[in-house]
Order: C-alpha cells, then sequence, then structure tokens
C-alpha cells in the first residue's frame, strides 16, 4: 500500500496542470506534421502515377496515329486501283457458237486417215476438229470392229 501511494504521489507531481496544455499542443502538432508529411508522400506518388499515365497514353495514341497511317496508304492504294479498274475498257467475250459436232465426212475421212496410219494429232489438226472426239471415235470404232 505504501508503494501504491508512492505512485500516486508521483503521479500527481508528473503531471502538472500548467503542463498539460503544452503537452497536448505538442502531440497535435507532431500529428499535424506526420499528417502533412503522409499527404506530401501521396501527392509525389500520385504525381508519379500520373507522369506513367501519361506516357502510356502518349505511346498508345502514338501507335493508334501509325496503325491509321498505313490504313490511310493502304486505302489510298486500294482507290488508285479502283481507278485503274473502272478506267479499263471493258473487256467483252466474243460470243461464239460451239462448233457442230462430228459429222459423217469428218467422221468417215478420220476413220480414212486413221487406217493409213495417220496418229489422232494430225488427223485432229486436218480436220479442225478436238484431238478428244478422234480419241473417241476411233475407240468406239474398235470397240464395234471387235463384236463384230
Amino acid at each position: 500500500m505504501r508503494a501504491a501511494n508512492a505512485l500516486l504521489e508521483l503521479a500527481q507531481h508528473a503531471i502538472d496542470p500548467r503542463v498539460a496544455p503544452f503537452a497536448i499542443l505538442s502531440g497535435l502538432v507532431l500529428a499535424a506534421v506526420a499528417l502533412s508529411a503522409l499527404s506530401f508522400f501521396a501527392l509525389l506518388r500520385a504525381r508519379a502515377l500520373v507522369g506513367d499515365a501519361e506516357q502510356r497514353a502518349k505511346a498508345g495514341q502514338e501507335r493508334c496515329e501509325s496503325v491509321l497511317e498505313s490504313l490511310r496508304e493502304s486505302q489510298n492504294l486500294l482507290a488508285a486501283e479502283l481507278r485503274e479498274i473502272r478506267d479499263q475498257p471493258s473487256v467483252t467475250m466474243a460470243s461464239t457458237s460451239p462448233k457442230p459436232g462430228l459429222n459423217l465426212t469428218k467422221r468417215s475421212q478420220a476413220l480414212r486417215m486413221h487406217r493409213r496410219g495417220d496418229p489422232p494429232d494430225r488427223i485432229a489438226t486436218a480436220l479442225d476438229i478436238p484431238l478428244q472426239e478422234v480419241d473417241l471415235l476411233l475407240k468406239v470404232h474398235r470397240i464395234v470392229i471387235s463384236n463384230i
């Protein structure tokens, strides 16, 4: 109990009523300084983040502008090609009627030339008929002869 009384007496002397306002004022000043330092560091960090964001935005804008410029060049090239195509005269296909099939005269001439030993390509050029028609005629002729 004696120790408690001594402690109580010491505490009463330590907190002097004249010192308390200065202690409270010092605590408030220290809190204000800490808050202002924290605000200053937050402001510096915010400026750094804004600077980084501006640099990234500028780089992105430059990339977009370069892509846009290449697209413009491509559009100009395509427009020039389209003008060239429009300026070219239109090509019209001559409508030719298909040649008539192998008539009896040409058929008999082809078989006669084949019997003489002429090759199919020479027969086709001499009679002005496709080579495939001559080949078909000779195959049909062989089949008919073999069945007789």
